[in-house]
């Protein structure tokens, strides 16, 4: 496992997992407290399911995202290496890219993710999701917005916040790198 994800399957797997666990796709809206033409342009591939979505999904499944990443399980319990490169990458947004640090690891409550950043791109909209966040810089500057506040985030600088105000993050002045871990919290 690791490489790339081809992002096309995401959507009929979730769609497959549904019609297993026979809820209708206007359950899945309601549990995910969002419209079910919302829900449905998800499932249909025809919009980009931002990963705090993916994560409820998941739980609303009862299965590890990875599955919905990769079509397969984790398989590691008390240890998982992810060798350099070789993270389950997945490109949410034109411009930013993410590598799944820990994907092989069964039951995870955390969700350690190394993005990549490209300023010639436009920033993804703000997300919120449940929880909390922390990103580490690790090369070029990110800005990064919580709420209404803006901060600068240089090669070593990192930032804690509640997941649940709406945040984002962008490079300036050239390609940027980071780490975030995230950690939601059961509704």
């Amino acid at each position: 496992m690791g490489g790339d994800i081809n992002i096309t399957q995401i959507p009929r797997r979730i769609r497959e997992l549904r019609e297993v666990e026979e809820k209708s796709a206007l359950d899945m809206a309601a549990d995910l407290g969002i419209p079910l033409d919302e829900y449905d342009s998800y499932e249909s591939g025809e919009r980009d399911i931002p990963i705090s979505v993916l994560y409820e999904i998941a739980r609303r499944l009862g299965v590890d995202a990875t599955v919905l990443l990769t079509g397969e399980d984790p398989r590691m319990l008390r240890a998982s290496v992810c060798r350099k490169g070789q993270g389950v990458r997945i490109e949410r947004y034109p411009g930013y890219e993410f590598s799944s640090l820990a994907y092989n690891f069964k039951g995870r409550t955390l969700e350690p993710l190394l993005v990549d950043l490209d300023p010639s791109r436009e920033p993804a909209p703000p997300v919120s999701h449940y929880g909390q966040e922390f990103n580490y810089v690790i090369e070029g500057s990110v800005k990064i917005t919580v709420g209404k506040r803006e901060y600068l985030l240089n090669e070593g600088d990192s930032i804690y916040f509640d997941a649940a105000v709406p945040h984002g993050q962008s490079a300036v002045n050239g390609p940027a790198r980071f780490i975030t871990i995230i950690q939601e919290k059961q509704r």
